[in-house]
């Protein structure tokens, strides 16, 4: 009753990118050498590459907190992580270096992430790779590298990873749930939204004799203060709200200004400086006393405020200084820039310089426009990630991947109205790029700029306007934003029709687009109606064999599948196999894929017989073709198991999924989708051999994992809980089973709608707990609501609306109402021989107890007149 339990593995849709292209992309997985390598490269003693020792005045309670909670087992053998948020200059990465430094000794490796962008985080895992393994990580891409750290920091535990600055935090899924055996320690201004396993601490202001102190220790750093000094500098920290980046800056300027007395620099603060801040009052308070420091820095250096200006527009951290130093370049640039280190507005180290991103904020917001338009140092900023990414650099794609992050600060600073024509050949490549990569999510502010700056310079239906919009809305997509993705592709597709007319190609691939979205939030209805023009139109325009129309078949033929029509699926698939195999050649890549989603359709059907060998004929051209270890592969490999779970050889099911699920937690990591499926279908097949031990421990797993990676309300997050409580049913455990059940379907009314397939699956299930608790009057009425539902949503002979109409109809059998029983059974059958065939097991099971039940009928006594 419960349904299968293993998860759909078939290739996905293919989306195009941009307009004119259609293509899919796979996770580059690493070579089983290069992963032997980082399993036997060692760490040297202490390997960190924390920045220096900060200041850190007070904070024991918090360093207090931070070591019991990361350290609760007794050592970094435990994953454990901490979160520390607070507003913006209250010292969170203060108080995280102040840890790391003083527990350094503690750890293996302390390594610190920025982590403000996933782009950020992929290159500061990078740089680990190049301080391990130089020789090799200096010629691999910037996502080999960062692969070859994750799984360094699998093979090697007792590390500590400090991710500061977190703005988002989906950004850590991929590494939270990935890497065991160490500690996290994360700095962010978000108080909410982390996962429930993560302790969070609220790190607030300084008291008055820290801040004091801290004051004093800036600005009296040659000499002693006076007792009157110190008064005056409690009376300061007051106003500054005991704030530690205020009272640093202040301390810093009061430094530099010895013959400015304290209550001076106060009076300045609070009269012609008051007015100009905006905003909330912690960032007032530093916005004043920022505006204080640049007045006075205007008459010492302006190449420094220039050059402060200029950093505004970039990535805060780790900006290169190489960016701003030209061939006819002087000392000016490093003079500059040690003032701004002397005032603290900046954080300079012998190849890099950092800004605090709340003073980048002000700069910004306050940076007066030029005659040309432009905000004081946005025009520099352009030209130096211009001159550093210049095409003839014999190093262009390792600067790439280093600047990158730059790339996409300057994209995502750019003024609403502003158009930077320096900068819009950057973003293009760029995007490009991170396309190629299969980073598209990651494209998104660049795709943004864009198409801001077509619609701007070339107008709103410009060939080149209607390919950004639509690059945009399939960053979009690839992120999970399809609230702003499908939109977007509509208006895209109505503009294209306009300007190009019904069947150009442009057309045809943003149609495509947007049916894949609309299919990929469940609507079928109109993803099927707009496959099928596509088709007919690609067939028409393109040709009967080009890629894209491929593409459109296989989109169409998943839809197909996906209703439950799999007569038109099969037939659809077969045409395709056989066409890609004329186009593109035995053992493509995208000829594979659609051997393999034929093969899974045959399966569906009940027709292992046709399922199993080409599953196994695919798997072998894939392990030929793509490796061992390639996603392809994997998929390929678990999709066979399924098969073989489903036609009962659990025998060769089991080792095939254990084999699987080992290469994917090595090569994907443990948290990827595919290796979360992987672990799923182990799961499903050990509860299919009555291995409940084994079962539900790995279900448990696999659903904290997708709760953390995924999210609570993720569809599969939603199947792992409904799989889980269909294990604790089948243990007899219907005290956890209910609850479980009753929280799954709630969740998926919410989440997928009331008729959503899985919603209906959700409902069969908790239905069939209610009957094993012997609750009738709840399971009866829900088991018929599911029935017509189903009926209604899928249609008559989906295989889901077949299993609910078997059910239904065994719980009438089971409570002796024949009458109602016998007519189901009857309708069900023929149905299931025409869906599934005579000979699958289910049209057996359902022949079999219609003839106990008929025989059972004629049995029964007459009733007397």
């Amino acid at each position: 009753m419960t349904g299968s339990h293993f998860d759909a593995s078939g290739v996905r849709a293919v989306t195009a990118q941009s307009i004119g292209t259609a293509h899919t992309g796979d996770v580059i997985g690493l070579p089983v050498e290069i992963l032997t390598a980082a399993r036997d490269a060692p760490a040297p003693p202490s390997l960190t590459n924390l920045p220096p020792y900060p200041l850190c005045l007070g904070r024991e309670e918090a360093l207090a907190w931070l070591r019991t909670t990361l350290a609760a087992d007794g050592g970094t053998a435990i994953t454990q992580a901490s979160t520390v948020h607070g507003l913006g200059g209250v010292g969170k990465s203060t108080l995280a270096l102040a840890y790391g430094h003083r527990y350094r000794h503690e750890y293996t490796l302390i390594w610190w992430i920025t982590a403000d962008s996933p782009g950020r985080i992929e290159q500061s895992l990078a740089a680990l790779a190049l301080r391990l393994v130089p020789a090799w990580a200096g010629k691999a891409s910037l996502e080999q590298q960062s692969e070859w750290a994750m799984a360094w920091l699998q093979w090697h535990p007792g590390w500590l990873l400090v991710f500061d600055n977190v703005e988002n935090p989906a950004d850590l899924a991929p590494y939270l749930g990935a890497l065991h055996g160490g500690h996290y320690l994360i700095s962010s201004r978000r108080a909410i939204g982390w996962p429930h396993t993560i302790r969070t601490y609220p790190l607030g202001a300084l008291s008055p004799d820290e801040a004091t102190r801290l004051v004093c220790e800036h600005a009296f750093a040659d000499g002693t203060p006076t007792v009157r000094e110190v008064q005056e500098a409690r009376i300061l920290a007051s106003d500054l709200g005991y704030l530690p980046l205020a009272l640093e800056q202040a301390g810093a300027y009061l430094r530099q200004h010895p013959t400015v007395t304290i209550s001076a620099y106060r009076l300045r603060l609070h009269t012609k400086l008051d007015k100009a801040a905006e905003g909330a009052d912690a960032e007032r308070t530093i916005a004043r006393i920022w505006a204080q420091t640049l007045s006075a820095l205007s008459t010492r250096s302006p190449q420094a405020v220039e050059v402060l200006h200029t950093l505004a527009w970039l990535a805060p951290d780790d900006i290169p200084i190489s960016l701003f130093e030209t061939r006819d370049a002087d000392d000016g640039l490093h003079e500059a820039l040690g003032l701004l280190s002397a005032y603290s507005m900046a954080t300079v180290t012998r190849h890099t310089v950092s800004v605090h991103r709340l003073l980048q904020a002000v700069l910004r917001s306050a940076a007066p426009t030029g005659p040309d338009g432009s905000p004081t140092g946005r025009h520099k900023a352009e030209e130096a990630l211009l001159r550093a990414l210049a095409p003839e650099r014999t190093d262009a794609s390792a600067a790439w991947d280093a600047l990158m992050p730059q790339v996409i600060a300057l994209a995502t600073t750019r003024p609403y109205t502003y158009v930077d024509d320096l900068a819009a050949d950057l973003y293009e490549i760029a995007a490009q790029r991170l396309r190629k990569q299969d980073h598209m999510a990651r494209a998104v502010p660049l795709y943004e700029a864009t198409l801001a700056q077509s619609e701007q310079t070339l107008g709103d239906n410009h060939p080149h306007t209607l390919r950004s919009r639509n690059n945009l809305a399939s960053a979009y997509h690839d992120a999970g934003d399809l609230a702003r993705a499908i939109p977007l592709y509509e208006a895209t597709l109505a503009q294209s029709e306009q300007t190009f007319g019904d069947n150009h190609p442009n057309t045809l691939v943003s149609r495509n687009d947007l049916a894949t979205a609309y299919h990929n939030v469940g609507d079928l209805a109109r993803a099927i109606a707009l496959y099928e023009a596509t088709v007919t139109q690609s067939e028409q325009t393109l040709g009967d064999n080009h890629p894209n129309t491929l593409a459109s078949r296989n989109n169409l033929a998943s839809a197909y599948r996906e209703i439950g029509d799999l007569a038109r699926a099969i037939a659809l698939y077969e045409a395709t196999v056989t066409q890609s195999e004329q186009a593109l050649g035995d053992t493509h890549p995208k000829t594979l894929a659609s051997r393999n989603n034929l093969a899974s359709a045959y399966h569906d059907a009940g027709d292992l017989t046709r399922a199993i060998p080409l599953l196994e004929t695919t798997l072998a051209q894939s392990e030929q073709t793509l490796g061992d270890t390639h996603p392809a592969t994997l998929t390929s490999r678990n999709n066979l198991a399924g098969a073989y779970h489903d036609a009962g050889d659990l025998a060769r099911a089991i080792p095939l999924l254990e084999t699987t699920l080992a290469q994917s937690e090595q090569t994907l990591g443990d948290t990827h989708p595919k290796t979360l499926r992987s672990r799923n279908n182990l799961a499903g097949a050990y509860y299919e051999a009555g291995d409940l031990a084994r079962a539900i421990p790995l279900y448990e797993a696999t659903l904290a994992q997708r709760e953390q990676t995924l999210g609570d309300n993720h569809p599969s997050t939603l199947q792992s809980r409904n799989n889980l409580a269909s294990a604790y049913h089948e243990a007899g455990d219907l005290a956890r089973a209910i609850p479980l059940l009753e929280t799954t379907l709630a969740q998926s009314e919410q989440t997928l709608g009331d008729n959503h397939p899985s919603t209906l699956q959700s409902r069969n299930n908790l239905a069939g707990a209610y009957y094993e608790a012997g609750d009738l009057a709840r399971a009866i009425p829900l088991l018929e609501t599911t029935l017509a539902q189903s009926e209604q949503i899928l249609g008559d002979n989906h295989p889901s609306t077949l299993r609910s109409r078997n059910n239904l109809a065994g719980v009438y059998c089971d409570v002796g109402d024949l009458a109602r029983a016998i007519p189901l059974y009857e309708a069900t059958l023929p149905k299931s021989e025409q869906i599934l065939g005579a000979n699958h097991p289910d049209t057996v099971a359902i022949r079999n107890i219609l003839k106990a039940a008929i025989r059972q009928r004629n049995e029964q006594p007459i009733p007397p007149t």
